[in-house]
């Protein structure tokens, strides 16, 4: 399973937003902006500051993808 913040970059874009102002608005560090760059594992509270940041759902700014990593061999064969 892997997470995707495209969203979250379309929605800078269409709110005229730059990753230093996210960053400054969700009270999160240009590191932590730079792991979501690079769709890298964040904590769930750090989502949670963007959203609140942004006003916006955490479906809004993320999804999960690539559900094939964590299927089973048993699920495979029904």
């Amino acid at each position: 399973m892997t997470m995707s913040y495209k969203k979250l970059w379309k929605l800078l874009i269409d709110l005229e937003l730059s990753k230093k102002e996210l960053a400054k608005r969700s009270g999160v560090s240009q590191y932590t902006i730079n792991k979501l760059t690079h769709s890298d594992t964040v904590t769930t509270e750090t989502l949670e500051k963007i959203c609140y940041g942004l006003k916006v759902d955490i479906g809004d700014i993320c999804e999960v993808v690539n559900f094939d990593k964590y299927s089973s061999k048993s699920e495979d064969k029904k």
